[in-house]
């Protein structure tokens, strides 16, 4: 297995890569025909924020070994060192969780073009708005 090196950008990297997932979706109207390509999109959304929650853990001092390895040791990060800042933080987490992991990878729920569009516009200002550029 490949071990996991730290690379500062790779949050925003991730989510181009969603994007770029997307336009292999067909659209017929306003949704899109193969939910396929958008779970892997969301799915990948998702990471992004994981990503970007690890840089700034890593700038905080952790090792790689010490970063979460779920989503409560995530949401204990973001109370631990992001939310004495931001208290909004945590729930801006709980809902993109909820949106991209669970609705839009987990179950395909979202299919609705500004819906997907909406929910990685808040993945990209969620990314901006904790790791300083």
């Amino acid at each position: 297995m490949p071990k996991k090196t730290y690379k500062p950008g790779e949050a925003l990297r991730y989510l181009a890569n969603a994007r770029e997932i997307l336009t292999r979706a067909p659209i017929e109207g306003d949704f899109y025909a193969d939910i396929k390509p958008v779970r892997e999109a969301f799915s990948t959304a998702y990471l992004a924020i994981l990503e970007a929650i690890d840089e700034v853990l890593i700038k905080k001092g952790y090792t790689i070994k010490e970063l979460p390895k779920s989503v409560d040791g995530y949401r204990t990060a973001l109370q631990k060192h992001f939310s004495v800042h931001n208290g909004k933080l945590l729930k801006d987490f709980e809902r993109l969780y909820a949106s991209l992991h669970i609705a839009g990878y987990y179950r395909g729920l979202i299919t609705e073009t500004n819906m997907v569009k909406d929910a990685f516009k808040a993945t990209e200002a969620f990314i901006k708005k904790i790791v300083p550029t």
